[in-house]
This record gives structure tokens, C-alpha cells and sequence, in this order.
């Protein structure tokens, strides 16, 4: 359902089964659970068409290229010896990330070999799986189909994700678990709000002050879902440390969210209520998410040769080994915290959605490519026209979450600010960063776009938050906006579709005629 209307027939004053309010039941029970095969198919589809983008000639170009010569490499030493290892010097390596993304990559080269379809296959196969999660999250979000396939069709054929999807890179593993802990969030949001609907249809007042207005405790009470959240934070903080951005800005939202139901229902004291009951289980959360980390450094701990594994001699099993792993943590913020070594395709956070330097993974001017002069590339370049929507598609959900008071722009808004603001902060330090750094912020990003395409093809809502209903002129006004909002959309999403595949092949290293190439750079020297 395109954001700004609500589901269901019925009308405020209505007094369903159960004793609850119409307008309250909607509030809590929005989204309809059964299965939905034809959702399934679309879904199935938009993830065929990234499946196959994603792992059709996975295996060119040949070689390591761009970072694959450190994380394909550490991937292979974590199989073989359970830490990363210094070739060259042949000592233990001193390396700055944690170890859960390299052995995502380590298991596609344990199951396909120590080549290029096993060091990337694992990155493919988690790029296609987020384009699943998209798809399922936006239907959840938006309560449409439609809206849900949209989003995962942009994000499939999305040159950025393509790019980070085919090489064996850390970042697709960081946006894969930002995406399922949000999902996972939002299963929890409704879960909790039906927990209170089962609670009020048996009798509970919530207006009651104290415990006897709370539903009790009992086994569907368990937040399950925002307990799998925690674990999933844990594993995306275990690729790359950028993670704890979004474990605050997840936790405010399990927060607002909470309240937002207690005073749905009437609850007197919505916040207090809140933090007297939540409070405990975002710590539970808080311990799942630290001991899922250091579970993920169980190849480092149980074994000798890692660098700084024997800082202290472990003379206190298990305690020695884990103040060890807090040195080397120390010793990695250090070096993170003072990289300001210049790089040719660094780049700021304010050029990221203008693509304003993208990142050259691979060159050559070998053919063949029918012409003399040949260009063969892989640029970690976004499909222009969708990433050039990104920035008025953020205002105009700014404008319409405010005017509507809408849970799901802040939803949206606030991963976007987690993904990208920090490293704003981090510019003024002059720290060396890079576009791949935003992989994380852009389901949201994508989201954000789709939920403007939501808002153009739905009818203004009504002041109760309805569609307009009641009249034949509002009828044929919302069937016009509805059809006119529909074309539009869909003539974008074909349109975004026409660029990615203009650019399709420096996108996949395909060897094509130099002007050919030099045609594709719309910037001139910022994209070379």
C-alpha cells in the first residue's frame, strides 16, 4: 500500500469484534500475515534478475583486483591457519577489520576453490539475498507489492551494489546485516503491536496504572525478533566496526516505536512505561550483540600465531587471551583513527550521492573489442539516474513524514544519517575514506526514493488518514493520481533500468571500444 493511506475498510466508530476500537486495531494490526503467493512470484522474479546480473561471468575479470588482494588473500590464511597471515613477510598480519567478512569469503573458497568464482562467489550470493530482503521489507513497509518489488528491482540494478555484489570486498557483508537487523526490527515492531491487540481483546485496560495495564510476561512476549536484531548488529559489527552507528540509531528507534504503541492504546505514561519495560531487554540485546563480536574472533583466540595473540602470556585461560583481543582492538581504532594517508580515488561524504569519485576496482586496454583502441573496466560507480534521485527523494521524505506524521520516514531517515553522517564528522579529521564507505545507508537510500514513488501514485489522505472516500469526484480524483503516480513510477523504474544497462559493462570489466568507454564518463576526470 503507497505510503500515506491506510489499510482496511473500516471507518473510526466502528466497534469490531473484541471490544477494540476500529481505528486502534488498525494501528496495531496493520499489515495482513497470511501468505501471499503472488507476492512471492514478483519477489521471485526481482531476485532472478539480480541473481543472474550478480553471478553470470563471476569469475572475470581475472585475478585479484582492487582490495580482493587483501580480503580474498586473509580469507585463504583464516581457512588454512584461523588468523590472517603476512605472505610476504611471513609473520602474522597486522590487520585492521574484524574477521567475520573474510570468512563469508573464506567459505565460498573453501566450497569452490582458491579462485575467482570461490573468493567472490560468497559477496554474489549475499548481494542477491539483500535484493530479497528489500523486496520483503518494502512490501512489509509500504504494504504493497508493488512498492516492495520496486525497491529491490533499484537496488538490483544498481551499479554500486552490482559492483561491491561481484568482488570480494568487505562492504556488501556490512549492508547485508544493516538490512536484515532493520527487517528484523520491523517483524519485531509488529509483533509487539500485536501483542497488545491479543492483550486488550482479553480484557486488559491499558489505561490502568502499574503492571495491570501491561500485558504480562509470558513466552510470545520475548522479543524474538529484536533479539535476532542483536545478533545480526553483532555480525555486521564483526565486518566492520561502522556498524555501531546504526546500533544507536536502531536502539532509538525500538524506543519511539515502543512508545508510539503505549500511547496508541492509552497508556498514561507511554515513555515511562517504555524505559520500564524495554530498557532491559536492549540490554539483553547489548549482551547478545558483544558476545555474537567475540564469538566471531574464535579463530584468533583458539589459536597462537595471531598478531598480538600473545601480548600476555595466557596464564588465566580465556581472560589472558580476551585482554589480548582488547589491545589488538586498541592498537586497530588507533590506526583508524590516524589514517589520513592520500589515495587517488578517496573521497568526501558530501560527493558520495553525487558521484563525485568513484573508484576504479580495475583497468585494461585489452581486447578484443572489435575496435583498435580497447577499454575494459570495473568502476564502483552508482546507476546515475537513481543515485542522483537520492538527494531530493531524502527532502521530499523529510516534508511528507512531518506533514503526515508518518513512522516510516523516520524509519527510513534515520539508517540514512547512521550510514552517512558519522563520516562527515570523520572528514574533519581528514581521515582517508571512500565511496564504498556508504554501502550500508543505501536499502535506506532506495527506500527513500520508493517511498516517494509510494506518495506520488497514492491519494492525499483524508484528515482521519484515509484515502478520500465518500464522493465520486474524490473516487475518479484518486483513480486519476493513482494511474497518473503509476505511469510516472513505472516510467522511472524503466528509465533507471535503460541507464544501468548503458553502463552495464564498465560495470562487469566487459571490453569495449575506447570512445565507447569515454562516452561513459559523464564527469570527464572525476570518474577516471
Amino acid at each position: 500500500m503507497p505510503p500515506g493511506s491506510l489499510p482496511g475498510g473500516d471507518r473510526p466508530g466502528r466497534q469490531p469484534s473484541g471490544g477494540v476500537p476500529a481505528i486502534i486495531r488498525r494501528r496495531l494490526a496493520p499489515f495482513d500475515t497470511r501468505l501471499d503467493v503472488n507476492s512471492w512470484i514478483a519477489t521471485a522474479v526481482v531476485v532472478a534478475i539480480a541473481a543472474i546480473v550478480r553471478l553470470v561471468g563471476l569469475d572475470e575479470p581475472k585475478g585479484k583486483i582492487f582490495d580482493e588482494i587483501y580480503y580474498a588473500t586473509d580469507a585463504h590464511n583464516l581457512l588454512t591457519r584461523g588468523f590472517e597471515w603476512d605472505e610476504k613477510n611471513n609473520t602474522a598480519a597486522y590487520v585492521v577489520h574484524p574477521p567475520l567478512g573474510k570468512w563469508m569469503i573464506a567459505l565460498g573458497e573453501w566450497t569452490f576453490g582458491y579462485n575467482e568464482f570461490g573468493w567472490r562467489i560468497s559477496a554474489a550470493l549475499v548481494g542477491t539475498l539483500s535484493v530479497l530482503l528489500l523486496v520483503r521489507i518494502g512490501r512489509r513497509l509500504f504494504q504493497s507489492t508493488v512498492l516492495g518489488c520496486a525497491a529491490g528491482l533499484l537496488m538490483a540494478l544498481d551499479g554500486f551494489h552490482l559492483v561491491l555484489s561481484r568482488t570480494a570486498l568487505l562492504d556488501i557483508f556490512l549492508l547485508f546485516f544493516m538490512l536484515a537487523a532493520f527487517g528484523a526490527l520491523v517483524l519485531d515492531r509488529d509483533a509487539r503491536r500485536r501483542r497488545w491487540l491479543r492483550a486488550i481483546e482479553s480484557g486488559l485496560d491499558p489505561s490502568r496504572p502499574g503492571r495491570a495495564g501491561r500485558p504480562g510476561f509470558s513466552l510470545q512476549g520475548v522479543p524474538w525478533w529484536r533479539l535476532l536484531a542483536a545478533v545480526l548488529l553483532g555480525c555486521g559489527t564483526a565486518v566492520k566496526w561502522s556498524a555501531l552507528a546504526f546500533v544507536l540509531v536502531f536502539a532509538v528507534l525500538v524506543l519511539f516505536w515502543e512508545a508510539g504503541t503505549r500511547r496508541s492504546v492509552g497508556v498514561r505514561r507511554p515513555w515511562r512505561d517504555t524505559l520500564l519495560d524495554e530498557v532491559g531487554w536492549l540490554a539483553l540485546c547489548g549482551g547478545l550483540l558483544v558476545v555474537t563480536y567475540v564469538a566471531t574472533w574464535s579463530g584468533w583466540l583458539f589459536t597462537e600465531g595471531g598478531y598480538f595473540r600473545n601480548w600476555r602470556a595466557d596464564e588465566v585461560p580465556l581472560i589472558d587471551p580476551l585482554k589480548n583481543l582488547y589491545e589488538y582492538h586498541k592498537a586497530a581504532l588507533n590506526f583508524h583513527t590516524g589514517l589520513t594517508t592520500s589515495h587517488v580515488y578517496q573521497s568526501w561524504p558530501w560527493q558520495w550521492l553525487l558521484l563525485g569519485r568513484p573508484v576504479a576496482f580495475y583497468w585494461s586496454s585489452s581486447g578484443p573489442c572489435g575496435a583498435e583502441s580497447c577499454a575494459a573496466e570495473v568502476l564502483l560507480l552508482g546507476t546515475p539516474l537513481l543515485w542522483w534521485s537520492f538527494l531530493p527523494a531524502l527532502v521530499a521524505v523529510i516534508w511528507l513524514g512531518v506533514a503526515r506524521r508518518d513512522w516510516r520516514a523516520a524509519a527510513i531517515l534515520l539508517p540514512v544519517a547512521a550510514g552517512l553522517l558519522p563520516w562527515f564528522y570523520y572528514a574533519l579529521d581528514s581521515r582517508t575514506m571512500f565511496y564504498f564507505y556508504a554501502a550500508p545507508a543505501l536499502p535506506f537510500l532506495v527506500l527513500a526514493v520508493v517511498y516517494v514513488l509510494g506518495a506520488i501514485m497514492s491519494p492525499v489522505p483524508s484528515a482521519n488518514g484515509s484515502a478520500p472516500t465518500g464522493s465520486t469526484v474524490g473516487t475518479e480524483t484518486g483513480l486519476d493520481r493513482r494511474m497518473i503516480g503509476s505511469i510516472f513510477a513505472g516510467a522511472y523504474v524503466l528509465l533507471v533500468a535503460m541507464c544501468f544497462a548503458y553502463f552495464y559493462p564498465i560495470y562487469v570489466g566487459q571490453p569495449i571500444p575506447y570512445v565507447d568507454w569515454s562516452a561513459r564518463m559523464w564527469l570527464g576526470g572525476r570518474w577516471i
